[in-house]
């Protein structure tokens, strides 16, 4: 090859890493722009549990996911109320939620798949923000439930 063609090359290079950078950027955006909480509404995995081995009140944690992956495992004391994902189940989670101080210090989370294609985070978030709490956060499980919370040694219940 010539040093001509190796520039060329390096430089096409250079521009296909750039627009790679430039789409995943943009999808970040797009999805941070479309999700209904802000940065103030969520909480990460390892605060969460320093927050739950506090001796004030914890928050109530609730899995607004799919039922079968309550099961498999889910965040110690964490309640199930309906997958959030369909207008039945969220209808379960309105009502049980309708009885609760609007002060209620509520954690949801799915952890079904990546937060980005999550089909029930956002519809819960939105429901319960719609039924007036002011004390609502988003667990931030980015990939899912089992890489950021099973496999970071947080303890979990299986079953009901």
């Amino acid at each position: 090859m010539t040093r001509r063609t190796v520039t060329r090359m390096t430089s096409l290079a250079v521009l296909a890493g750039v627009a790679v950078a430039l789409l995943l950027v943009s999808h970040v955006s797009l999805r941070a722009a479309t999700d209904p909480w802000n940065s103030s509404q969520t909480v990460q995995p390892a605060d969460l549990l320093k927050e739950l081995s506090k001796p004030k009140p914890a928050p109530t944690i609730v899995f607004v996911g799919f039922k079968r992956l309550y099961t498999s495992g889910h965040i110690q004391g964490a309640q199930y109320h309906g997958t959030a994902g369909n207008e039945e189940s969220l209808q379960e989670l309105k009502t049980w939620a309708s009885s609760l101080p609007r002060s209620a210090n509520l954690v949801i989370y799915c952890g079904c798949c990546p937060m980005d294609r999550c089909p029930n985070l956002r519809p819960a978030f939105t429901a319960l923000h719609e039924l007036g709490f002011t004390k609502l956060r988003v667990l931030l499980l980015p990939t899912d439930f089992a890489v950021d919370w099973a496999d970071q040694g947080y303890p979990f219940d299986k079953g009901q």
